[in-house]
């Protein structure tokens, strides 16, 4: 059995909300395990707190109760054991790709020799070889993405951490990059952990899909996704394919009908 890359161990998270004086309870104990070299994708209705788990991952949040674990050792705060990418690209505009591409080196001192290496080497693994003189405004966003993808893996993280990186993207670059970030992964062999709202997305990507339940976010079903690879998208039209879908849409529709009659108690009490 794959060794274990990152656990969640009874966490819990609560935001104090300064206008009211209150605290409002994003994730209760959410406990899985993620294993070294799994792609993993995390899908759930919105506001179940998918986003505030991957921060507290990342070292962006502190939790209020419980702990993430990465190759036996607590996450106390950000690390170059993890590389994120998030849903805007984030890239420096003043800087071309090669420039964006090497900052995390940089900040480590290693943007010579090894590190410019390095740096043309995931340029080419995500397909931006020729683009390297090009700065952000002169891409597409799923060129801009993409080097968004080779910063995070140039400064060789244990763990690939992605919030909804393809969400701003049209339906057809999303389809291609989804393809495109599955050769990623295969050639580079990092964990990955996946945030997205699209079902489909989730489904074509992952290994194991978990799901989270509506607010406070728990751990609501891990579902193994028993698809081969390498996948072509035309996977997507497999009657399997089909079925995970309709097994996560059923479980995500529960969880926000659930969060529409919670809704409209408090509504009523408050009326």
């Amino acid at each position: 059995m794959a060794q274990t890359k990152l656990q969640a161990i009874g966490l819990r998270h609560e935001y104090y909300q300064p206008r009211t004086g209150g605290r409002l309870l994003a994730l209760d104990q959410v406990n899985l395990e993620v294993h070294d070299g799994e792609f993993v994708t995390i899908v759930g209705p919105s506001g179940c707190g998918k986003t505030t788990f991957i921060n507290l991952c990342d070292g962006l949040l502190k939790p209020t109760a419980g702990k993430i674990i990465i190759d036996g050792k607590p996450v106390t705060g950000p690390g170059i054991d993890r590389g994120m990418v998030f849903q805007d690209s984030c890239l420096m505009p003043w800087r071309t790709v090669a420039k964006n591409v090497i900052f995390g080196l940089e900040c480590q001192g290693l943007d010579k020799g090894e590190g410019q290496e390095r740096a043309r080497e995931f340029i080419k693994l995500v397909g931006l070889q020729g683009f390297e003189d090009h700065y952000p405004h002169e891409l597409s966003g799923g060129m801009q993405q993409r080097c968004n993808l080779a910063r995070a893996l140039t400064v060789d993280p244990k763990i690939l951490i992605m919030d909804e990186p393809f969400a701003a993207l049209d339906a057809q670059t999303r389809e291609i990059m989804q393809a495109e970030l599955l050769r990623i992964w295969r050639e580079s062999g990092k964990t990955v952990l996946f945030i997205t709202h699209q079902i489909s997305e989730a489904i074509y990507l992952a290994d194991r899909c978990i799901v989270f339940g509506a607010r406070p976010g728990r751990v609501k079903k891990m579902i193994p996704i028993e698809l081969p690879r390498p996948r072509d998208l035309s996977i997507k039209r497999d009657p399997k394919f089909l079925q995970y879908e309709d097994q996560l849409w059923n479980l995500i529709e529960e969880e926000v009908k659930k969060t529409m009659i919670q809704d409209q108690v408090v509504h009523n009490i408050n009326n």
